[in-house]
């Protein structure tokens, strides 16, 4: 299976194409195509292919992903690519993209943080399959366009969400006259280490917070506190309106 990444020297389609490669994908089988040619990145794969352009890595190709801005998305005329097409573009939906591959099996992806680990949350929707994006991570397909929209918002988001909490603490700790270090050990600790004791799933990360709460002691404080302040109202609003953006776009 031949798979042509436009804009594969960027974030999310060279996250992609490293990690399939890594996976043994061949890379006679790799299109890359980019503004600028071959980068050193893929100097560990000498036989990755670089079209000229879009319209010669169609006609190469069983598998087209499309991952740059929407903002340099160009096709000048229907290009007859008959394999499937994924895109990463937000805004740009799959109406609009079945008119410039319109005997194309079309599909959109928005993988979240991770994906070049691999350790990605990678909702997608759409016709056809999508198998290639296993090498960015967990994937599940959704209903429709409103759907992937919200996971734009929640786990496309990556780490932004614990980055914002990271942040609040810190400078919490600062506000207490904690030395930066001693705050930010203390952060990190929180925010780094904690993931890993509710990894098994959303019941374990409520049973932790039940017990929590249980103890009735100084962090269950802290919990009241924050469902007091509306905490999960803040989560709700910050979610509703970046899925409002994606469907904006």
């Amino acid at each position: 299976m031949k798979v042509g990444i436009l804009g594969g020297t960027g974030w999310l389609g060279g996250a992609l194409a490293r990690n399939l490669l890594k996976a043994g994908h061949p890379p006679g089988d790799l299109l890359v195509l980019n503004r600028r040619g071959p980068v050193a990145d893929f100097d560990a794969w000498p036989g990755v292919v670089w079209p000229a352009d879009l319209a010669a890595m169609a006609a190469a190709c069983d598998v087209l992903v499309l991952s740059v801005r929407p903002e340099d998305y160009r096709v000048a005329a229907p290009l007859p690519f008959g394999g499937q097409v994924i895109s990463f573009m937000a805004g740009v939906s799959l109406e609009d993209l079945a008119r410039d591959f319109p005997a194309a099996r079309i599909a959109r992806a928005m993988p979240g943080g991770g994906a070049s680990e691999g350790t990605a949350h990678v909702p997608w929707c759409g016709a056809g399959e999508a198998g290639v994006l296993a090498a960015l991570g967990q994937v599940d397909r959704v209903a429709d366009e409103a759907a992937l929209a919200y996971l734009s918002a929640l786990s496309g988001s990556g780490a932004a969400y614990p980055a914002l909490m990271a942040q609040a603490m810190y400078r919490h700790a600062l506000a207490q006259g904690l030395p930066p270090d001693v705050a930010w050990n203390a952060v990190r600790s929180v925010v780094c280490g904690s993931p890993a004791l509710f990894a098994g799933g959303i019941a374990q990360a409520e049973a932790l917070l039940e017990t929590y709460h249980s103890y009735r002691g100084i962090t269950a404080a802290g919990l009241d506190a924050a469902a007091a302040a509306g905490f999960s109202d803040a989560v709700a609003a910050a979610l509703e309106a970046a899925t409002a953006k994606a469907l904006d776009f």
